[in-house]
């Protein structure tokens, strides 16, 4: 599978790749792109050859259409994972549908990776097929006690296998980043594997949340795109230490950048 043009562990968007036509319909152009890119997807997963190489490159197709219709993506420290040759867990803060598309493309090709997620979206229509050919650990969000078990067990059976995976501690995606709604669920998952942890800290609102269908909000290039991967982290006692230092990494990354992105302290 395609890595992307990583350069000292950063990636930046090719200023050549964005489409003037499509720039004047951002929303319009990427969507009509991503329906098919997610169409083709689901008929391979359905029929069972959507493997982690097609995750991969339909993750990369969707970061390019949101390339061609003005949107940049920065993406920084991936060599903080690139040489770690365990498995880890990440963890970060979720924003918008975005991130769920776009970083299987960055992680995939480097480390093999799925997604704790909601059961929602195992039965999403279309891209249900997508997801469960990605064997992610699943939760409720019913009942927290469940859900705690079900990643506990599951992303540690996962990451037995040599499988990485990604969680978003919020309880759901938002413009504001809450370091008290910011759950230790990850952290408790690292220490029982007895793997690192990687912080990811991500501005993903050039995809807006929709305001009927939450999913497909609007595409706006001119708010730039970033993803930062943090040092790896050793879980030490009750991890208290190491997920104050992942707030604080996530929190100083949007400090940074800015942008009207709010910060609840």
């Amino acid at each position: 599978m395609e890595i992307l043009p990583f350069h000292n562990g950063t990636y930046k968007t090719d200023p050549s790749a964005a489409s003037s036509f499509a720039r004047l319909t951002p929303s319009f152009s990427f969507y009509r792109r991503m329906a098919a890119i997610v169409l083709i997807s689901s008929s391979r997963a359905k029929r069972g050859h959507y493997g982690d190489s097609g995750w991969a490159e339909s993750s990369q197709d969707i970061m390019k259409a949101l390339e061609h219709v003005g949107v940049t993506i920065e993406v920084t420290g991936v060599d903080h994972f690139i040489d770690l040759h365990v498995p880890c867990v990440f963890i970060g803060n979720h924003m918008s549908t975005l991130e769920t598309f776009v970083l299987p493309g960055i992680i995939e090709p480097l480390k093999d990776v799925t997604f704790v997620v909601k059961k929602s979206l195992i039965d999403y229509p279309v891209f249900r097929y997508v997801m469960r050919s990605r064997d992610p650990v699943v939760v409720g969000r019913v009942n927290p006690r469940e859900d705690l078990k079900a990643v506990l067990d599951g992303g540690t059976e996962r990451l037995k296998t040599g499988r990485s995976v990604i969680i978003f501690p919020q309880t759901t995606r938002t413009p504001v980043f809450d370091p008290a709604a910011f759950n230790t669920i990850g952290i408790k998952l690292a220490k029982k594997a007895g793997v690192p942890v990687i912080p990811i800290a991500l501005k993903t609102d050039a995809w807006g949340n929709g305001k009927h269908l939450k999913d497909f909000g609007r595409i706006d290039p001119s708010k730039k795109v970033h993803f930062a991967f943090g040092e790896p982290l050793s879980v030490k006692g009750n991890g208290a230490g190491e997920h104050q230092r992942i707030i604080e990494f996530i929190s100083g990354k949007l400090k940074e950048w800015g942008s009207g992105y709010a910060l609840r302290s």
